[in-house]
């Protein structure tokens, strides 16, 4: 009996001892952190075979460990510390299974520069928007390959005649083109996501070049880049007087993320029992999958049936793009810090947030709080697709439309975007179409807490180019000086300064076209005025001489807005500060028109000469003033 006992014994610390020590740590986000935030708490998410039983201590000054929480899965652990007084340096964590211990070091840093001196974007910029992958290559990043990085990247193509492949572009490219930006006068970059995105691409030659898939928040995607690299752009972008805002998506996240194949609870994923029924597979024939119905009104309908609401926010966005739960107060944890990490360690001017509405409206409040109370001169835009301004407006901070606060400060003119689409192919008559269309829009900024922090585009990634496939660039300066000099936030998408066009009807691609000139052997540089053509240069000349003139221009940024009615086709906004005006006049017709002066003469009094601001020439105040057909005329004085 003492044998066996015996023989037991040693058999089971036999297998203790074998299990401690394949016990280790193979990773922890974040990968590091800041101390002296006013949240003085950090979530330690740790990854690792077996590593839910250890028990964690270190005597690290000024840390202490308020609780540790035991997943589902056994392979993580989360580690809850409060780092109040803690100084930068190397913190040592201990992780303790059986008689084994596994010693890990940890890094606190010192933050750069206090939470209220990182300045979001405003009114005051413009806002280009580019496709990394499709914008230029740079030559001197180098793609890891396997054996250089722990990441082995899988299988994915480059090949810039597959409009859905992956075309090589990566931020080093960027960085050799700011004084593009500056010459163009552009003020602020939002690059589309630049995070890991480590899907192969699908056999019917589909990638994740758009980069909306992650599976690692705390990594450039290496085709990209580095973490580096992309400190080292925004560094050299705020030199060339430039603002950098981040692309980020909470609402899923890519396939081929660990949390996948190993979820940490049952409840990391909106539902997640189809991927136990697919067997971990992305394909969900013959399983209980349930898209998202794209439609984002229940969100905020207070006769939103329970199954419309389900199907919204639970809904997978496509079955490759796993719906994260911000219900789950740890995934919601796990994504407030990734933001505060990049913004202390990278530098951001700003956050672009996708699919704002589709996530939990609680837990995204919750994230908007804890960035405004941290930085409270930072900025954010959430991505609210739907084209009513009064739904648009109830997401906006301090709304009162809304009984749940967003506290999300800037919201997306879906309204503006929708109206301008529609009539730049309608005559402007006496009543809705044409320009009255942008009339009747703008009549409900009354909804806005602030409609300066609405940001307003005529075209995205996610939308036909306005030129459709056409370069009608009457109808173009139209928009563009709208977009440029009402009260908003203006955004514009990259190449449109050189006529980029296309449409969505075959792939998303067509849209995203590769910018001309940023790729090694092609014949045609929009970069340089000796490369593009008339066309071409004679659009870029004309919106970068508005652009330049927006910038600083007091009258537009803080300017107040006066709108008049389409009068016999002619639309006119005025914008006066101190004593100086700018106005706005479009001939919404395709017929010649006359601008009334008397009938505007509220906003012109006895002013007799203007100065058009694009050609430097004066005119004529006193007197009407013809307009030619689609005429688009801005005119200071």
């Amino acid at each position: 009996m003492k044998r066996t006992f015996l023989i037991l014994t040693l058999l089971l610390t036999t297998i203790m001892m074998s299990a401690a020590t394949k016990v280790k740590v193979t990773r922890i986000d974040p990968t590091d952190w800041f101390v002296g935030l006013k949240d003085a708490s950090l979530q330690l998410m740790v990854y690792g075979p077996g590593i839910r039983e250890a028990k964690v201590t270190t005597d690290y000054p000024g840390v202490r460990i308020d609780s540790l929480v035991q997943l589902d899965s056994p392979n993580y652990l989360l580690v809850y510390l409060h780092l109040n007084g803690a100084k930068a340096g190397q913190m040592m964590l201990n992780f303790e299974v059986g008689k084994k211990t596994v010693k890990y070091p940890y890094t606190l840093k010192e933050r750069q520069k206090a939470g209220k001196d990182h300045l979001g974007f405003s009114n005051a910029d413009v806002l280009y928007m580019l496709m990394p992958d499709r914008f230029a290559k740079g030559e001197t990043t180098d793609v890891p390959k396997k054996g250089k990085t722990a990441l082995v990247l899988n299988p994915y193509k480059e090949d810039r005649t597959q409009p859905s492949l992956r075309h090589g572009g990566n931020l080093e490219g960027i960085r050799q083109h700011l004084d593009y930006f500056n010459e163009l006068g552009v003020t602020a970059l939002w690059f589309t996501p630049v995070l890991e995105n480590n899907s192969p691409d699908t056999d019917n030659g589909f990638s994740t070049y758009h980069g909306y898939a992650t599976t690692d928040y705390y990594r450039v995607d290496p085709r990209f880049g580095t973490n580096a690299q992309y400190r080292q752009l925004i560094a050299d972008a705020h030199a060339h007087g430039l603002k950098v805002v981040m692309d980020m998506i909470f609402n899923h996240c890519g396939f081929e993320h660990p949390w996948v194949s190993d979820m940490p609870t049952a409840d990391w994923f909106n539902l997640p029992q189809w991927l136990k029924e697919s067997e971990g597979k992305s394909n969900p024939t013959g399983t209980s999958f349930q898209q998202t119905s794209y439609k984002l009104t229940p969100v905020m309908d207070p006769y939103a049936s329970k199954v419309d609401m389900k199907e919204t926010v639970e809904g997978w966005f496509v079955p490759t793009m796993p719906d994260l739960n911000q219900k789950n107060p740890h995934v919601m944890k796990y994504l407030i810090q990734n933001s505060i990490w990049w913004i202390e360690t990278v530098d951001i001017d700003g956050i672009r947030m996708d699919t704002y509405p589709y996530a939990d409206r609680a837990g995204m409040a919750q994230w908007m709080r804890v960035l405004d109370a941290e930085y409270p001169n930072f900025n954010t835009v959430g991505e609210t697709w739907v084209t009513e301004p009064a739904y648009t407006a109830a997401w906006q901070k301090d709304s009162k439309l809304s009984p749940v606060n967003s506290y999300l400060k800037t919201v997306m003119d879906f309204s503006f975007f929708d109206k301008l689409n529609m009539a730049k192919n309608e005559e402007t008559d006496a009543w809705w179409n044409g320009l009255n269309r942008i009339y009747n829009s703008f009549v409900y900024d009354y909804l806005y807490v602030n409609p300066s922090n609405v940001m307003a585009f005529i075209e995205n990634h996610d939308t036909d180019r306005f030129l459709g496939n056409g370069r009608d660039t009457l109808a173009l300066k139209q928009a563009l000086a709208l977009l440029l000099t009402v009260n908003r936030t203006p955004q514009l998408y990259y190449g449109t300064e050189i006529l980029m066009n296309g449409t969505k009807e075959v792939t998303d691609g067509n849209v995203r076209k590769d910018f001309p000139g940023g790729f090694p052997g092609d014949k045609h540089d929009c970069f340089t005025a000796e490369g593009r053509t008339n066309a071409e240069n004679a659009m870029f000349n004309w919106l970068s001489k508005l652009l330049h003139w927006r910038q600083g221009n007091d009258v537009i940024v803080k300017g107040r807005q006066t709108q008049f009615i389409p009068w016999n086709g002619v639309y006119v906004i005025a914008r006066q500060y101190n004593g100086k005006t700018a106005l706005t006049i479009l001939n919404g017709t395709s017929k010649q028109a006359v601008l009334e002066v008397g009938r505007y003469a509220e906003v012109i009094g006895n002013v007799k000469r203007g100065k058009d601001v694009i050609t430097g020439r004066n005119v004529a105040l006193d007197k009407n003033v013809n307009l030619r057909p689609r005429q688009t005329l801005i005119v200071e004085f």
